[in-house]
């Protein structure tokens, strides 16, 4: 899996909507079991409540600070978001009023606490986002919610003590690097050139009396984009070890959780194994790029200095596209670091503001319940961070003696936040239920009577720490109604025994499933898998386009073998999670490579795969043909390729040396296929997946197998842009060499909108383009399963359609219990 790309900027999806329980496919770590079993007893008015199964938490329970994902989870059932998603993940603008929304052919109407609306002046460069809260929003202390409670929780985020998970502070809100460095903005413009040189001559610059700027001055820069761009790297770290050290540091690093949280060497290894940038082998970590190696015994451990210069060195020192790509603390390397230095030079001078910052300049309160916040230029999933954060109760929160916002006072002293931080044990919002307590790895709620949806028909509600080994057998026994379960034939055959008609859905369990954020792909290089010169000639264009038609007409039956009812093979290269990706109904829908070099579809309804397969090899020869590739009648068999292509390409697929991959038998029998036209398609499986990604940075690879991990907004720009091509200077993830203008251009016009359904109708034409350059068959999505207790959970009162960003919780207020009836 290509776990490196981005994996930090997955959102935080908007209260229970956005997940089933927890992060899909990470829910599996461990706890320490069901032990307390009086868990599903009757509540003292003799109501059951309804149990669900979660892993350890840390007692982190803040809507500003929670940091692992069962920690927010459990927070995110007592507070609201501004911003309402539907099952795509899109936006629903209308919430406070309501609005029906289509998906798979029902109409769903959506509701919520704001109405939000983006308007972008494209003279003035700039976006203006504005939320207008719904009248009469009570939190559950009977409390009304106002603009000045969004208010306050802006200023929590982007406080300069702020020390969350959040990202916000990344956005570019007008006023806002001002207010964070108490620099007004004529300052930042007398020094912002100064920085800006430095940063262009390089590390290894030479000092000399020729520079604008002194030796003192270019040693404190350095100084401070180091510490600055190492307290990222240190964020990597710690996100890998809050959300992911449980269930792959065996895996990465070959040590159990438990010795890893021990060891900061440790963790620094799987933050840096994790991120793509080493791998773990049989003499220990070795790093990417520059190719140090630990052993990982004893104090031969990897530190924060080693992996900030293996990012350095990544990006050759490029911090902006560093943390375009793999930032983890939300705090903009380039930016932050300006800000420190430009201070540095204030202070050293004598130099400052007298008066100061005193407000975000780009955030407004414009009447009781409507903020506006106004950043510079665009970007299209803005509006996810800047709408999208719960709104917290300012009176509970925050001081009311220290709020006036017109006077520039915002519930907490400028950098203190002490009195937030104070309160990450009982969170309170506006959410469906209240916490009451969390005792005996139990977590208790109870319904909030004033939930603007209606208080819950369910009372009582529990996260109850449990093993995912405990899951499916707690179901069974009645010690548990819901919990989650990585999908595979294994878990699948599990529930399966437990029903009477031998299905993982029946009399004893239901089991949901959603799809998991990411697939996975099989990949080609247009500049090594091509015809002459022109890697998008017709000829380059069908030699591709045969290849993938072989290998997309043994996806079904591979993928069905490798994961049964676990996965779903996909059609077009973006996560069928995603609001922007193409559904079965929609018109012009097609099965990936399912069309001839004539245009025609080349399977019927009615046809057995067998036949399918037949099919498949007749119309890659014809592709081929058509790809200036010579054909023997005689021997059946293709004998000579055409100038630049070849009769033989290599497909690397990081599958341990053991063919242990979803699309090892996709590989093994499209070789096979294409071996009787006389094309050989050579299997490379190394041991060290290393191997691989090493091939990718170089850009020498053929075929490959991957995989993409996913987030709420589908921007293709890292991934099929040209800039991005590997050695151009950008990101390094366009694998796939595409360097079509037009192609770039829609990805351009689709970020720079807030159009969502002209953005969809964009991502389709971009997604066609990709398809039709034949350079990725697009594999499988795995799924994620939420199994329920079909004996006590009232199954028709689930929300229809579950998703994965429209989880099981997502109407929790209408979920009721059968012994509650």
């Amino acid at each position: 899996m290509m776990m490196r790309r981005n994996l930090a900027a997955l959102l935080a999806l908007l209260l229970c909507a956005a997940m089933p329980f927890a992060s899909p496919g990470l829910a599996e770590t461990v706890a320490d079991g069901l032990k307390d079993a009086t868990a599903m007893a009757p509540t003292e008015d003799g109501s059951m409540p309804y149990v669900i199964a979660t892993s350890t938490l840390s007692e982190k329970f803040s809507p500003f600070f929670s940091d692992t994902v069962f920690d927010t989870d459990v927070v995110a059932l007592t507070q609201v978001s501004a911003l309402t998603t539907d099952r795509t993940g899109g936006i629903v603008f209308n919430a406070a009023d309501g609005e029906v929304i289509p998906y798979n052919g029902v109409d769903y109407e959506y509701t919520g606490i704001a109405n939000v609306t983006v308007e972008r002046d494209e003279t003035a460069d700039t976006t203006t986002y504005t939320a207008k809260l719904k009248p009469g929003v009570l939190f559950s202390d009977g409390v009304e919610m106002t603009a000045d409670d969004l208010i306050f929780s802006y200023y929590v985020y982007l406080d300069p003590a702020y020390v969350g998970s959040s990202t916000l502070n990344s956005q570019k809100i007008i006023g806002l690097q001002s207010y964070l460095t108490q620099i007004p903005e004529a300052q930042f413009a007398q020094f912002s050139p100064m920085f800006d040189a430095i940063y262009a001559a390089g590390r290894d610059h030479e000092w000399s009396d020729a520079d604008e700027w002194t030796q003192e001055q270019q040693d404190a820069f350095w100084t401070v984009l180091t510490d600055t761009w190492t307290t990222d790297v240190q964020a990597i770290v710690d996100y890998v070890q809050a959300n992911y050290a449980q269930d792959y540091a065996v895996d990465y690093v070959g040590f159990t959780p438990e010795e890893v949280a021990e060891s900061e060497g440790l963790q620094v290894a799987l933050g840096m194994a994790m991120w793509g940038f080493a791998s773990k082998g049989d003499d220990g970590l070795t790093s990417s790029v520059l190719g140090k190696t630990w052993t990982l015994e004893g104090d031969d451990l990897p530190t924060i200095a080693d992996y900030f210069e293996e990012t350095y060195a990544a990006y050759g020192g490029d911090a902006a596209a560093y943390w375009d790509t793999e930032q983890a603390d939300g705090s903009d390397v380039l930016e932050t670091a300006r800000g420190l230095f430009i201070n540095e030079l204030l202070a050293s001078g004598g130099e400052g503001s007298e008066s100061g910052v005193p407000n975000i300049a780009g955030i407004h309160k414009l009447d009781q319940y409507t903020v506006e916040v106004v950043t510079n230029a665009f970007s299209a999933n803005a509006i996810y961070q800047l709408m999208g954060i719960e709104v917290s109760p300012m009176h509970y929160y925050g001081d009311p003696e220290l709020y006036d916002y017109d006077n520039n006072q915002f519930g907490h002293p400028y950098g203190d936040l002490s009195i937030v931080q104070a309160k990450t044990s009982h969170p309170v919002g506006a959410g469906p239920y209240k916490f009451v307590k969390y005792e005996n790895k139990i977590v208790y709620y109870e319904a909030n009577e004033h939930y603007y949806q209606g208080a819950p028909l369910t009372k009582y509600l529990q996260y109850k720490e449990t093993t995912t080994a405990e899951v499916a057998p707690g179901i069974q026994t009645g010690t548990i109604d819901a919990g989650e379960m990585s999908g595979s034939k294994a878990n699948m055959a599990l529930l399966a025994g437990y029903n009477s008609n031998g299905e993982p859905t029946g009399d004893v369990v239901t089991n949901i499933t959603v799809e998991n954020l990411g697939y996975g792909y099989i990949g080609m290089n247009a500049d090594t898998v091509k015809v002459g010169e022109n890697p998008f000639s017709e000829e380059s264009k069908n030699l591709r386009k045969a290849l993938a038609t072989v290998l997309a007409v043994y996806r079904d039956v591979s993928y069905d073998t490798y994961y049964g009812e676990a996965a779903n093979v996909i059609n077009y290269p973006i996560s069928n999670t995603s609001w922007a990706a193409p559904q079965s109904t929609d018109e012009g829908y097609k099965v990936a490579f399912s069309v001839g070099v004539d245009g025609a579809d080349l399977y019927t309804s009615d046809m057995t795969q067998e036949a399918k397969y037949a099919v498949a090899i007749e119309a890659a020869k014809q592709f081929l043909i058509s790809a200036g590739f010579e054909w023997d009648e005689e021997t059946s068999l293709f004998t000579a390729a055409p100038e630049g292509a070849k009769l033989e390409y290599e497909v690397l697929i990081p599958a341990d040396g053991a063919g242990d991959h979803p699309s090892f038998a996709v590989l093994t029998d499209a070789s096979a296929a294409l071996a009787s036209l006389g094309i050989t398609l050579k299997i490379n499986d190394p041991s060290d997946s290393n191997i691989l990604w090493d091939t990718l940075d170089a850009g020498t690879q053929e075929l490959w197998c991957a995989a993409w991990a996913s987030t709420i907004d589908p921007d293709m720009y890292q991934i099929y842009h040209s800039s991005n091509i590997v050695g151009l200077g950008g990101s390094d993830s366009n694998h796939y060499h595409l360097a079509l203008p037009e192609l770039d251009e829609l990805i351009i016009d689709a970020r720079t909108s807030a159009d969502q359904a002209y953005r969809k109708a964009i991502y389709k034409q971009a997604l066609d383009i990709i398809v039709d350059a034949a350079v990725e068959v697009p594999a499988y999505q795995r799924l994620n399963m939420v199994p329920h207790s079909t004996m006590r959970v009232d199954i028709d009162t689930l929300p229809g359609d579950i998703t994965t960003y429209y989880g099981p919780l997502a109407e929790c207020n209408t979920i009721m219990l059968n012994a509650n009836k």
